[in-house]
């Protein structure tokens, strides 16, 4: 009870900031109504009356959100401020469409997590794990924007070859390519934390004394599976969630009538009725995933999360393969070479003659669409986009680890419903746009997935018979947490905020796409992207520079983090 009381809290308070968005924003919702349905009229004053008070709107906002509540129990989630229609029909159908696809994608995301993740678990059931492989792999894929796998996959197999329908919704062949531009991401992240689990879980005791009686290694890397299932469930459920709200890039693209799109143009048009139950249906749902990951996760540790008898997940210092050290020094040379190349050219500099070039010596890497040299671009944005991104990520690691080890689950599940441009709009509209509005709107709801993940390394951590002897033994709570929570929670936690660092630098790409981040012509490398895929088949190298940036920034958190891992506790 004390659970849903928790979630029922948060979702009532997101949901009301939302109906005073107006005021927040000092906007008027008149405008946006006299605007949307009567362009011919004048903004008068007597005109604005007349609609607020065929609106209700001339109550103010408590009354309106009032309004708002009671109607949503009685099964109304009101008319839409721009079209006059009832609310209810249009959004509940772009749920349906945003659920189907999810559950495509989903799938796409499952499955290739356990093929990124199949190697370890072989040398795992055979007690062949020696060194680390850093999933440097599952980085690049996690890196890779969605926006950009959807164009690419839409131009290749779509528009090239024919395979799949290139626009559109209803039939089965039109899910494919949708579902693989937000599935591969997705599974290539999930993949990456399985991958990093599972050494931990192969090193217990049973995993040993099941090799020596001589089990099958199928069932040793099902019961691994199993060992690792809990800490991974809560991140499988924000992942479902995430898959829901924030597929406004792919929806977009191949102009799917889903959640995610319907609640970026509500916010963009100060349709609050709309908005409103967009976020209240991924709030729902984000209660719904996260009630059953805690389900799922109890069920699979059963009474030793509560006998104090589950061993904690340790990871062991397995050394980085030689391959793996060089290969970072070797990428993060290259990526210096790359940067301090470009620095000593113009960034800003537009010779429109030069639109769209191909490679060359004067521009080795070519001119985007108003002939600006992208590896100068490149090379300057580097500084804002890397420093920026981390900088956002160290915040979101702190507060990650603060909200998971007070198990703020609520504030996690709600947090992680938002989708950051819908967050960033909220903040721009309260202290205006720009790059500190825009990191902080990415870092209020990037920080959910490593809460979650806290929260349920934490949840075990407390369970191991090591906590039970030092709290007999009279350690205080703050002795348990630093010397035996803490060093299992942390490292694995850190990890994961390495990996999501490309993540959070296309979040503040996005918003300032929108407008509501750095602005224009600043070099930065998501503005790269979203500047220049339009015209990624004519001039790729436009888009594929800042990609393989982004890709090669992720690549390189991954092994830099491995080549030190065995020097240390996980």
């Amino acid at each position: 009870m004390r659970y849903l009381a928790g979630r029922l809290g948060a979702l009532l308070a997101v949901v009301a900031v939302i109906g005073l968005l107006p005021r927040l924003t000092r906007t008027d919702p008149a405008l946006t109504i006299l605007h949307a349905r009567y362009a011919d009229r004048p903004p008068t004053p007597e005109v604005l009356d007349a609609i607020r008070a065929e609106t209700g709107l001339d109550g103010g906002p408590l009354h309106v959100l009032g309004g708002w509540a009671a109607g949503l129990l009685r099964g109304d989630l009101g008319e839409s401020w721009v079209s006059g229609q009832p609310v209810g029909p249009d959004v509940t159908s772009a749920f349906g469409v945003s659920l189907t696809l999810m559950g495509a994608s989903l799938g796409v995301a499952v499955l290739l997590a356990l093929a990124l993740a199949g190697g370890t678990l072989r040398r795992g059931a055979r007690r062949r794990l020696v060194t680390t492989r850093a999933g440097a792999g599952a980085a690049v894929l996690a890196a890779l924007p969605e926006f950009l796998l959807a164009a690419v996959l839409a131009t290749v197999l779509a528009v090239q070859l024919g395979w799949f329908p290139a626009l559109g919704w209803g039939g089965p062949e039109q899910i494919v390519l949708p579902a693989l531009a937000m599935g591969v991401p997705a599974g290539a992240l999930l993949g990456r934390l399985l991958d990093d689990a599972l050494p931990a879980a192969f090193a217990e005791p049973w995993a040993r004394a099941a090799t020596a009686h001589g089990l099958p290694g199928r069932r040793i890397a099902v019961q691994a599976l199993r060992r690792v299932l809990p800490v991974l469930l809560p991140q499988l459920g924000l992942v479902t969630v995430g898959l829901t709200g924030g597929a406004v890039a792919v929806e977009t693209l191949y102009a799917i009538p889903g959640l995610g799109g319907t609640a970026l143009s509500a916010a963009l048009a100060q349709d609050l009725p709309v908005l409103q139950a967009c976020v209240l249906l991924l709030l729902l749902l984000g209660v719904g995933a996260g009630l059953a990951a805690r389900i799922g996760s109890r069920a699979l540790l059963g009474p030793a999360r509560t006998d104090g008898a589950l061993p904690p997940l340790v990871a062991p210092a397995l050394p980085a393969s030689r391959a793996v050290t060089v290969a970072a020094v070797i990428l993060a040379v290259l990526f210096a070479t790359v940067v301090l190349a470009g620095l000593a050219r113009d960034p800003l500099h537009a010779d429109a003659a030069a639109r769209l070039a191909s490679p060359s010596t004067a521009h080795p890497l070519g001119t985007d669409s108003l002939g600006r040299d992208v590896l100068a671009r490149l090379a300057h944005g580097a500084a804002r986009t890397v420093l920026t991104a981390v900088a956002v990520s160290a915040v979101t690691l702190l507060l990650g680890l603060l909200a998971g080890a007070v198990r703020a689950g609520a504030l996690t599940e709600t947090a992680n419903a938002l989708p950051a441009v819908l967050a960033g709009l909220v903040v721009a509209g309260v202290a205006g746009p720009g790059p500190w509005g825009a990191a902080g709107a990415v870092a209020a709801v990037s920080w959910a997935p490593l809460a979650a993940h806290t929260a349920a390394l934490t949840a075990q951590e407390r369970a191991a018979p090591h906590v039970a002897v030092a709290r007999s033994l009279g350690a205080g709570r703050w002795h348990r947490l630093r010397r035996h929570i803490l060093p299992g929670v942390v490292p694995p936690v850190v990890r994961h905020a390495v990996l999501r660092i490309p993540a959070v630098a296309l979040a503040l790409a996005s918003l300032g796409f929108l407008g509501l981040g750095t602005a224009a012509p600043a070099p930065e490398w998501g503005r790269m992207l979203s500047e220049n895929t339009a015209y990624a088949e004519r001039a790729p190298w436009a888009v594929l520079a800042p990609a393989v940036a982004l890709a090669a920034l992720g690549a390189l958190a991954v092994l830099t983090s491995a080549s030190v891992r065995g020097r240390g506790r996980g």
